[in-house]
């Protein structure tokens, strides 16, 4: 686990530290010696289950979530109904999301009247809209503690005054300066992780709710990255991915201003790191110089998420993407010409409010052109807070159900056909996981441009980067043959 420290040492202090991290690391000292004290009572251990819904950024949260609760003396669990400790790290893209949580925690509410000293935690972009802390505060009393996403870092220390004072604690912040790293941190895999580069969104896409529970964007130090990633490597880890809502704005807030192709250059210096991945991207910003640093680099993913969201100049306005049809198109056909072997992938939305079907046809267009490696489509969802969501027009569900299907109709079939563009290739894999299935050891793993592939392996594979052979094209993802080492 990463960043972990003696905690004794902050055992005893006179005086609370005020600094962060350190005032962080009292409190999980603090808890540690109340977690053993309620062990030896129970005679047992005390255990934490931890679900995280939503994007890479809220996966990275959990990540340090978990790793501070293991500091703290908890045992992991993935039986939520009999944890002692239960933390949901909440998204809010959609009201859907909203809506699964209320459901959870109903289920939850029932189970806390058989053991009340179970602790119920909320935190991330659902617990920065004002209605819903007042609807749990109102409808389900008994969540113990609910805070955001600008101070998740403080979990130690809502948690031990939890402890103590037996009362609901609420710690919203509207926004932050402040960026605090450097907590402990559970990763899911050994050898691989993803880095906080930046955080918040200036866009204000009219149908995104991101900016609101955000908050507005901030740059880490590039040192502070450096030196993370650097640790990181240390610690067995070849493939990064550098983390923020639009990388491609990095560094413009920084007392020193630094592009983000050049913290990928710094990026690409370190040492012993095998991969770089980024995300995400949005179209405005994505500049000739990226675009280079991309085409010289070693080290950085042939792969590039690039959210197109509508083909129609006239929706992406009503969108506030601030680009156009043709700019889109003329970006993304300078990438295929820079990186020949790039892999493009994106998000679109259908059905936004006032998309015509010649708006949606030129979507279409859009993606015969550019022909995605694969896109992850929405049915646009109408998100309370936003502009978009008082927008007159609304689409019908039922022609937008219909858009959606032609469209994920397109997608797949094209994906399909470039995904057998690789076959017979040699191409390196990072092998994510090793598993027996019909008596043979197999290894699933992702190449450079992050398709996936399945070859006849071992465990000793787990976590290398190894040379494959490319058989067979399934559509979606590859069969292959493990090659000899060529290093």
């Amino acid at each position: 686990m990463l960043n972990e420290r003696d905690l004794t040492a902050y055992e005893n202090l006179p005086v609370i530290p005020e600094n962060e991290p350190e005032r962080q690391f009292y409190y999980m000292a603090q808890i540690r010696k109340l977690v053993k004290q309620r062990q030896e009572e129970l005679g047992r251990p005390l255990t934490a289950y931890h679900l995280c819904v939503g994007c890479q950024m809220n996966a990275k949260d959990s990540e340090k979530l978990l790793g501070v609760l293991l500091e703290c003396g908890y045992v992991e669990t993935d039986q939520e109904l009999d944890a002692d400790f239960v933390i949901y790290n909440t998204c809010t893209i959609r009201e859907n999301a909203n809506l699964k949580v209320y459901g959870r925690l109903g289920v939850l509410g029932s189970k806390k009247k058989q053991n009340p000293d179970m602790i119920i935690a909320l935190c991330g972009c659902m617990m920065q809209e004002k209605t819903v802390v007042d609807k749990i505060r109102k409808s389900y009393k008994f969540v113990d503690i609910i805070f955001g996403t600008h101070n998740n870092f403080k979990l130690p220390e809502l948690l031990y005054n939890r402890m103590i004072n037996k009362e609901m604690i609420v710690d919203i912040w509207e926004d932050t300066t402040m960026i605090v790293e450097d907590l402990p941190a559970k990763r899911v895999y050994p050898f691989k992780s993803g880095v906080n580069i930046m955080y918040g969104c200036n866009n204000f896409c009219t149908y995104c709710i991101v900016p609101y529970v955000r908050g507005r964007e901030k740059s880490r130090a590039p040192e502070e990255i450096l030196d993370e990633i650097r640790r990181l490597v240390d610690d067995g880890v070849v493939e990064i991915m550098l983390l923020g809502q639009n990388v491609n704005s990095y560094g413009k807030n920084l007392e020193t201003p630094m592009t983000f192709a050049e913290l990928l250059q710094k990026v690409e210096e370190i040492p012993g790191l095998e991969r770089i991945r980024f995300m995400t991207s949005h179209p405005k910003d994505l500049s000739d110089e990226l675009i280079e640093a991309m085409k010289n680099s070693k080290k950085i993913c042939r792969h590039l998420h690039l959210p197109l969201q509508s083909g129609s100049t006239e929706v992406l306005k009503r969108m506030n993407r601030r680009y156009t049809k043709e700019h889109y198109i003329e970006l993304a056909e300078k990438i295929r010409r820079e990186i020949p072997d790039i892999a493009l992938t994106t998000d679109i939305i259908v059905g936004f409010p006032g998309e015509t079907e010649e708006d949606f046809e030129e979507t279409m267009e859009v993606v015969d052109r550019i022909r995605y490696e694969s896109a992850f489509t929405f049915l646009y969802s109408k998100r309370t807070g936003t502009p978009a969501a008082k927008f007159e027009d609304q689409i019908p569900k039922e022609v937008a159900q219909k858009r959606f299907d032609r469209l994920l109709e397109r997608v797949q079939a094209i994906a399909a056909e470039q995904c057998k563009k690789d076959v017979g290739k040699c191409v390196d894999v990072l092998v994510e996981s090793v598993s027996e299935e019909d008596c043979k050891m197999m290894a699933t793993g992702r190449m450079s441009n992050n398709t996936m592939v399945h070859f006849e392996g071992c465990k000793e594979l787990y976590g290398r980067i190894v040379p494959v052979q490319i058989t067979e094209s399934k559509g979606f993802y590859y069969f292959g043959t493990l090659m000899p080492d060529r290093g």
